[in-house]
């Protein structure tokens, strides 16, 4: 028997409950719709986990647009979660930001 990966790329157990982050066929295929339909950008950049204030300055421009946000750094990226059918919108306005921070 060969093993293979969990289904779920985030596993995170807290007293109340567990959160499981998967794609939204494999959440199908166990009979669940999911409770933040989402999509995924994962930022391109290599974060600093010491880093102060990019998720302020990210989550700060989507909040003004009026897109929710759950974020996850990692050691690596960050990778943020936006409701579905909002994800060309926030990597749009990512991409004004980004153009905004490098030209000062």
């Amino acid at each position: 028997m060969e093993w293979a990966p969990p289904p779920f790329r985030l596993l995170f157990v807290e007293d109340e409950a567990t959160t499981v982050l998967l794609a939204a066929d494999e959440a199908a295929a166990r009979g669940s719709e999911g409770t933040f339909p989402c999509q995924w950008i994962v930022l391109g950049a290599s974060s600093d986990l010491g880093a102060v204030g990019l998720l302020a300055a990210i989550t700060g421009e989507l909040a003004r647009a009026g897109i929710a946000l759950n974020a996850i750094s990692a050691f690596h990226h960050d990778h943020l979660f936006v409701p579905a059918g909002r994800g060309a919108e926030a990597v749009e306005l990512l991409r004004r930001l980004q153009a905004r921070h490098e030209g000062t």
